[in-house]
């Protein structure tokens, strides 16, 4: 008994420590996952006709943004506790090849600004493209990169003391799909347009 009772308060330790650690990889893995989900996502939606591009509504990147929430589920919270950046990568027009971010749609309450640049950045040139340093990733003439940051606040499952892990990030980009119209994001109705969810507000879905 007292062998045990020495001992019982390392094993509890390490258990805890051992739930913990598996709880964070689980959740790093999901946060991998929606940042793939979300920018695959944003490549495929659009208005589709035979006679001309791809439009692209806001109504759409809102529902593109609102899947993060349902694949994150309630254990998570994404937008609560996190922060989601989908920007577009294209080239400068009239141009043979400078990056820039020509728009961006934020969704989450956390204060996590964008790694790897801002709306407008790259518009008078000198903007690599976006990703890590050496390893940028950019659009080519004509196409269109959506390019996702999700930042996400640990939630630790036993208690604040048992992990230092902060802030999850990672990042997912993919080529839109089809030749889509890059000229603006439309409205459906002007009269009742759509909310823009612009990177000033850090706000969720509630």
């Amino acid at each position: 008994m007292m062998e045990f009772a020495l001992g019982a308060p390392l094993l509890i330790t390490a258990s805890l420590w051992g739930v913990e650690s598996a709880n964070q990889a689980i959740m790093q893995m999901r946060i991998n996952q929606i940042a793939v989900m979300l920018a695959d996502n944003a490549s495929r939606i659009g208005e589709r006709s035979l006679l001309g591009a791809t439009k692209i509504y806001e109504s759409d990147l809102n529902d593109v943004l609102l899947g993060g929430q349902f694949q994150g589920g309630n254990a998570a919270d994404l937008y609560e506790n996190g922060r989601v950046i989908l920007s577009s990568l294209e080239v400068v027009p009239k141009t043979t090849g400078d990056q820039y971010i020509r728009w961006q749609r934020c969704k989450g309450k956390l204060e996590h600004q964008s790694s790897y640049g801002d709306e407008g950045d790259g518009a008078h040139g000198g903007f690599p493209g976006m990703g890590p340093e050496g390893a940028e990733i950019i659009a080519f003439p004509g196409e269109e990169v959506m390019f996702v940051e999700v930042a996400y606040e640990y939630q630790p499952l036993i208690s604040t003391h048992s992990s230092s892990i902060g802030t999850i990030t990672a990042t997912a980009a993919f080529n839109v799909r089809d030749n889509r119209d890059l000229s603006q994001i439309y409205q459906r109705d002007i009269s009742q347009p759509d909310p823009v969810m612009n990177c000033t507000a850090f706000d969720d879905f509630s």
